[in-house]
């Protein structure tokens, strides 16, 4: 079984689109199931959940790491999937996702992304983050990994301690400590939908910048505000 993990806090402009398509998979839907996990949103995003969800749950730790990692604490499946509330599954994004789980020295793999809002400036943004994420990869100097598209064999991504607990770059440090316990890999096929809504609200340069900087400062710091905040 997979056990899609989605961290969620006032999605409701969003969350019916995400689990719709996850509803929707060519993978049989006894395969697998979906977990939403909460930070307590103020708005109807519980409610929205729970017409599509396997289980609701409200977040107990910090972060959108440590939403996840609550996620993975009750799931059942031996695949833990992890994507964002805002975020398109394509229909065959879990039939990908379990076939690359069919070597068994996988522990941990990830794929590209798309703009949703289909604008010649975002193509070419993600562009350019899909063309580092490839020669990151094959070079062997990065693992750049997207908490919005990645999967990890659940035994093994225990094992390494799961997600910290970081304001920005928790899934690029995790890579480092997966590769521990058997091969990262990068499956172009396996894409997903991204939104671009953070960076149509901030501008892309000062989102990247500001993203840069966090990881750069090892994770977390007090000047910017980037990213998941409102998580806990």
């Amino acid at each position: 079984m997979i056990s899609v993990i989605i961290p969620t806090y006032n999605e409701e402009q969003s969350i019916t689109r995400c689990l719709q398509s996850l509803t929707t998979q060519t993978l049989p839907r006894e395969e697998y199931e979906i977990i939403v996990v909460d930070g307590n949103s103020q708005d109807t995003t519980r409610d929205l959940a729970t017409a599509y969800a396997d289980h609701v749950i409200l977040q107990t730790s910090r972060k959108v790491g440590g939403a996840r990692n609550d996620g993975v604490r009750i799931a059942h499946g031996s695949i833990i999937a992890t994507t964002d509330a805002d975020c398109i599954c394509p229909p065959d994004w879990l039939t990908i996702i379990k076939q690359g789980f069919e070597e068994t020295d996988v522990a941990q793999m990830y794929g590209p992304v798309y703009p949703i809002e289909d604008e010649l400036s975002y193509r070419f943004s993600l562009g350019v983050i899909n063309g580092l994420s490839a020669i990151g990869f094959y070079t062997g100097i990065l693992y750049y990994t997207l908490g919005c598209n990645t999967a990890f064999q659940k035994e093994a991504f225990i094992n390494a301690g799961m997600y910290r607990c970081l304001d920005a770059g928790d899934d690029l440090e995790i890579a480092l400590r997966m590769r521990l316990y058997g091969r990262v890999t990068r499956n172009r096929r396996m894409r997903i939908g991204f939104s671009m809504r953070r960076y149509r609200q901030f501008g892309t340069i000062r989102s990247l910048y500001e993203w840069l900087y966090i990881v750069a400062h090892g994770g977390t710091t007090e000047k910017y505000s980037y990213s998941h905040r409102e998580y806990k």
